[in-house]
């Protein structure tokens, strides 16, 4: 409930600041990472994709939501050995993001932007090496992840531009019992592109 009261104030603040409105879909590239705190697991980057659509209300103040499919994961492999597990995922992902436009010209502006996201993990793929004696499994992880998106935008025409970092913000390990308090965490590298309809 609390978060549903500041996604819409936040949304009352940028409809008084003009009411300026857009919306258009979306496709973006992804550097998606899972981070972890195991001991010889090393991490690398899955580059993977999201197309959706976003929002935008308001004019040098403005809220961007958005609702958008995106695929995720990452590799582990056991260090010193060739041993490694793949992990995709399939998501939706929701993020609010509230931003300010440094530069706002008719023909170009600059913005930058941060907000929360939530992602909702609807199809998960592990793909392991035969010889780990204890992988992870698909029922290890959580169906939700939260993180925070920062970053940065620009607007040309019709065109609108997003770099953004995306930090995981919970642990997306599901613990067993009498195991070690291990974490896996999503972060990703997004650069997307929009195409402003109104």
């Amino acid at each position: 409930m609390k978060k549903i009261i500041v996604i819409i104030f936040l949304l009352f603040i940028a409809a008084e600041n003009y009411g300026q409105f857009t919306f258009g879909p979306k496709i973006g590239y992804n550097a998606a990472k899972l981070s972890t705190d195991f001991d010889t697991i090393k991490e690398s980057v899955r580059s993977t994709f999201q197309i959706g659509a976003f929002a935008r209300l308001g004019k040098k103040l403005y809220v961007q939501p958005e609702l958008y499919y995106a695929t995720s994961g990452g590799s582990f492999k056991i260090e010193g050995t060739t041993l490694k597990q793949d992990i995709r995922m399939n998501n939706i992902c929701v993020p609010v993001l509230v931003g300010y436009k440094v530069i706002n010209a008719k023909v170009i502006n600059l913005r930058v932007m941060a907000g929360p996201v939530a992602t909702f993990i609807i199809n998960k793929k592990v793909t392991t090496n035969d010889l780990i004696q204890y992988p992870l499994q698909k029922s290890d992880l959580k169906n939700i992840a939260w993180g925070l998106d920062l970053g940065a935008g620009a607007d040309i025409f019709f065109l609108s531009l997003d770099i953004r970092y995306e930090i995981g913000l919970n642990n997306i390990y599901i613990i067993p019992e009498n195991a070690t308090d291990n974490k896996i965490k999503s972060n990703l590298f997004i650069v997307s592109l929009g195409f402003k309809l109104i």
